[in-house]
């Protein structure tokens, strides 16, 4: 099936997650940053990063993310990794179809990554399968392994967190839920990263240099 994200059309398979519009704002978010317009009529602010900066997707699924800020920004150095090597499949395929140029990787998390980056960005699993307010039903056309985390659905994110903060970069923009940004927030700051932004779901760190 097709799912529209960004304006755009992206197969979807049983590999990955569905898109959600909450995901968009990371789109949102490093645009602003490259000091593009993102919205009709919204001022851009002064460019914090380059346009040719170097970007890495974590966790990209079905590439949604990756693929609309290569085609979004394309004088950008896009990465996109997964994980899974069947999401991957999806993602490459969804490039393909839309014209843009990225690179896929196979790795959890930063983990073989050897190239630093301007800006991370990651949708990473972060629901916690004892939240009562979730529809399990729901969610279980979508892959277990992209939707649920332990430790109050944060371990991923936390383990993300630590491998960033020794790592040379400029932005770290994350999406969960917003019961989970104040914890968040304080974990990333022990690690010397500094809250930029909150635009809904989505959580902008900047590093302490």
């Amino acid at each position: 099936m097709n799912e529209n994200f960004y304006g755009r059309d992206f197969k979807i398979t049983s590999d990955v997650l569905i898109p959600r519009p909450e995901t968009e704002m990371i789109v949102d978010a490093v645009l602003n940053l490259a000091g593009k317009t993102y919205l009709p009529g919204v001022k851009p602010s002064e460019a914090r990063i380059k346009q040719n900066c170097k970007i890495i997707d974590i966790g990209t699924g079905s590439g949604c993310l990756a693929i609309s800020l290569a085609l979004e920004l394309p004088k950008a150095n896009v990465t996109a990794s997964d994980v899974s090597e069947k999401a991957l499949d999806v993602a490459r395929n969804n490039a393909k179809s839309l014209n843009a140029k990225a690179k896929f990787v196979q790795a959890n998390l930063l983990d073989g990554i050897k190239d630093d980056y301007d800006v991370i960005i990651a949708n990473l699993p972060y629901v916690d399968e004892n939240w009562d307010w979730i529809d399990k039903k729901a969610l279980s056309k979508e892959p277990a392994l992209a939707l649920y985390a332990e430790n109050g659905g944060l371990s991923l994110i936390y383990k993300l967190i630590n491998q960033a903060s020794k790592r040379s970069f400029q932005f770290l923009i994350l999406e969960a839920d917003p019961c989970q940004h104040k914890d968040i927030i304080e974990y990333a700051k022990n690690h010397n990263l500094l809250l930029d932004e909150i635009r809904g779901f989505i959580l902008s760190f900047k590093k302490v240099i």
